[in-house]
């Protein structure tokens, strides 16, 4: 008996040894693995992530790069982002200096002469629809793409000549750089140039501007349109709305695009899938005004010419 309880001790022993010797190696095995290109490898990655991103440009993108850059952040504390506007032509000019990781842009980088978009890689990672924006006290909802041209150009000055009440039209524009005023002054003016008027870089101040003069026209994207300061206006008899953007029933509508000055570094491209992921595609992007690019039954090319899917 003492010898076969020496022997079961001994076996005991022996098999204790070797699981621990099994424990060692797969433990060693999981910290190769996480250096590696896998699944799990590039999950435990983003886990520690850590540095700074800056993001500019485009103000109209700048609502949803904000929501999502502080989920972002919320996940990856040691990660800081810092996201401003300037204007579309501020974001490509800036990211292709290399001042700026992220630019956001209204238009495709092709568009600008000055810009050697072959440098610069092009993440569409939204869609946002556009419209006039009018002080109430103008008395009108809808105009005829014809009328709103007659509006900007300065045609018409008083808003009784195109339905509206007897108040004087006066006009916010954005400045030369603008992807929003790129945008609409090709798909709602049709290349129509605007007459002067007050312009200004931000859409929240344009925003302001309209809400405080009784007869203030500007326009801006669908996501500035949270309250009844202002009035989203109909063109042609088409609301300005995401279902009439994505069946392009309605003209006036931009892919948002972050541009990288060539492959993004490892932590850009973290927030970039991030913003590409569902989470954000069907949460921040809806939540903030936008829409999926996979929501769209139409789709533009970098010249402007739309077509269907």
């Amino acid at each position: 008996m003492k010898k076969k309880s020496f022997l079961a001790t001994a076996l005991f022993l022996v098999l204790s040894f070797v699981l621990a010797l099994g424990a060692c190696g797969n433990g060693s095995g999981s910290g190769a693995s996480g250096s590696d290109s896998s699944g799990s490898a590039s999950s435990s990655s983003s886990e520690n992530l850590s540095g700074k991103i800056t993001i500019g440009g485009s103000t109209a993108l700048q609502p949803l790069a904000a929501q999502a850059a502080q989920d972002f952040m919320s996940k990856h504390p040691d990660v800081q982002i810092d996201v401003q506007g300037g204007g579309s032509g501020t974001g490509l000019s800036e990211v292709s200096a290399g001042n700026f990781d992220i630019g956001m842009s209204d238009v495709f980088a092709e568009s600008k002469s000055n810009i050697d978009a072959s440098a610069l890689k092009d993440y569409k990672v939204a869609v946002v629809g556009m419209t006039a924006a009018v002080n109430p006290k103008a008395g009108v909802k809808n105009l005829s793409k014809e009328d709103l041209q007659k509006v900007f150009t300065g045609k018409v000055k008083n808003w009784k000549e195109v339905g509206g009440k007897d108040v004087k039209v006066e006009l916010v524009n954005r400045p030369d750089g603008s992807g929003t005023r790129a945008t609409f002054d090709e798909f709602a003016l049709d290349g129509e140039t605007p007459a002067e008027g007050i312009t200004q870089d931000s859409t929240n101040t344009v925003k302001k501007i309209i809400s405080e003069h009784d007869g203030a026209i500007g326009y801006m994207a669908f996501s500035y349109f949270t309250d009844d300061s202002v009035v989203k206006l109909s063109i042609d008899g088409v609301e300005a709305t995401d279902e009439n953007v994505a069946s392009g029933k309605f003209p006036v509508w931009a892919y948002e695009h972050m541009y990288t000055k060539g492959d993004p570094s490892p932590l850009v491209k973290s927030f970039i899938d991030y913003m590409m992921s569902d989470e954000v595609q069907n949460g921040a992007v809806k939540d903030t005004g936008y829409m999926p690019v996979t929501d769209m039954k139409v789709e533009r090319d970098a010249e402007g010419k739309q077509t269907e899917k």
